[in-house]
């Protein structure tokens, strides 16, 4: 098979002449019957047996919320001092989650790195199912989750506004704000799909539907070139909202005075380990999805091997902030946070945990240092599911870890979640793969414009 990424590299950025980022030869109708036959073929009965699964996982959810909230939380495994534990450590893990699909869209966007091309609808997408589900924690963990306008500034008669310096008004800020640009940037990626939608799949009633959401797409020429400087508009307001929203989520601890919680390095060391937990859940997600749709010509070893090398920066990024959060700790000479770092995580309670974690976000990563790893979908899948159970156990390490230990030993006390929390937590990932099915099924997951664009392209640069 001829590779177009065979062409010297004019005008196509992070493409090297070597490594293909779009195989073969295919036209613009093979391409786009390629992408579009997963939403007008038939669904397949494995896709209806997935569907089924998550949305028994997603109805465990829904069963354990409702039961949480007329219950009372005291149904969850929380207890004096660990008033925080698994709904915070689900919120952070999830909010982490999401902070990839703005990453690959909109800093690699900006950087004109065209690879970003055949997964980055997949990644938004990503991004909008995780902050809904982030969303359900800190609501849930209000005790009166239906007051949970009271964190808005919404205009009142009686003059109350929300208390800002509590953490849970940035939260709502930070996660609303969040959503609502990634939601316009995703949108406004696929209306040129719909358009195509519209004019090919079967049926009156679908093509109605995909029309309206086309908003008169026809691709004229002026239509394009609004389009272009809208996309790069909002990918710029997009980017800094990745740094923005995890370091607002990681002052919720910073604010604390308690041993492990009052740290300076909070905001970055947050926002690297949120994304890192976001490429992980971006490459679960795009390698059954290139297995089981035959997209090896758009998804290539290529762009498997730069997202490992973006997990191998990550992890140790992420290495560095564990050191440096140690080291300010015992150099800090404060008796409580020497405590916190060097007896009660590496040699407590929930020690397996805290060496469990270096296991899975420090030495799997390494893995990548080889070609060979980068390049392997079962190596990166594995890998990749690791690294996100990693993640979860450092949040909670960090949450419930530091809570259980704090300054007075007689208020100390251990955590153990009961089968609401793994309900909740276990049925938030049934209501996120139950999205993403609907999303394979009915909205085109591969950019098929930009494809295109990236075909012509290269064919311009073969030339």
């Amino acid at each position: 098979m001829t590779s177009l990424s065979s062409a010297p590299r004019r005008g196509v950025a992070g493409t090297p002449p070597h490594d293909p980022v779009l195989q073969g030869r295919p036209d613009d109708a093979a391409i786009t019957d390629q992408l579009l036959a997963p939403i007008i073929q038939r669904a397949s009965l494995g896709w209806w047996l997935l569907l089924a699964i998550a949305a028994a996982g997603a109805l465990l959810l829904v069963v354990a919320g409702t039961y949480t909230i007329v219950t009372g939380i005291g149904v969850w495994g929380n207890n004096i001092p660990n008033a925080w534990a698994y709904a915070i450590t689900d919120f952070v893990w999830w909010i982490g989650i999401g902070h990839a699909g703005t990453f690959i869209s909109a800093f690699l966007l900006l950087f004109n790195q065209r690879w970003r091309a055949s997964i980055n609808r997949v990644a938004e997408a990503m991004t909008l199912f995780a902050l809904v589900n982030a969303g359900l924690f800190p609501i849930l963990h209000l005790g009166r989750p239906w007051f949970f306008y009271w964190l808005l500034p919404y205009p009142t008669r009686f003059g109350v506004w929300p208390q800002f310096k509590s953490a849970l008004p940035w939260d709502a800020a930070a996660v609303a704000t969040y959503f609502t640009v990634s939601l316009l940037f995703w949108y406004m990626g696929l209306v040129p799909d719909f358009a195509t939608a519209r004019d090919r799949v079967p049926g009156r009633v679908r093509r109605r539907i995909y029309g309206v959401l086309a908003l008169g797409w026809r691709g004229a020429a002026r239509q394009w070139h609004q389009y272009k400087f809208a996309y790069l508009m909002l990918g710029g307001l997009a980017a800094p909202l990745v740094i923005s929203v995890h370091s607002i989520v990681s002052l919720d601890f910073a604010i604390a005075q308690l041993p492990g919680w009052h740290s300076t390095i909070f905001p970055p060391y947050f926002v690297v380990g949120a994304i890192y937990s976001g490429f992980a859940m971006v490459l679960i997600l795009i390698l059954p999805v290139r297995r089981i749709f035959g997209l090896g010509t758009v998804i290539t070893p290529r762009h498997l091997d730069n997202m490992a090398k973006l997990l191998l920066a990550m992890g140790w990024m992420l290495t560095y902030c564990y050191i440096v959060e140690i080291f300010i700790a015992w150099y800090s000479g404060n008796a409580y946070e020497r405590y916190t770092y060097l007896v009660a995580r590496p040699l407590g309670h929930y020690a397996w945990l805290f060496w469990a974690l270096i296991a899975c976000n420090v030495l799997t990563p390494n893995l990548y240092w080889w070609r060979r790893m980068r390049r392997s979908p079962v190596a990166l899948f594995l890998g990749s599911l690791l690294i996100l159970a990693g993640m979860w156990i450092e949040r909670f390490v960090i949450i419930v870890g530091s809570l259980s230990r704090d300054f007075l030993p007689s208020s100390w006390h251990n955590y153990a979640p009961s089968w609401v929390d793994w309900s909740i937590l276990f049925g938030s990932v049934g209501l996120f793969g139950f999205f993403f099915l609907l999303f394979l099924r009915f909205v085109p997951f591969i950019p098929i414009s930009e494809v295109k664009e990236l075909r012509h392209e290269l064919a311009e640069a073969e030339a």
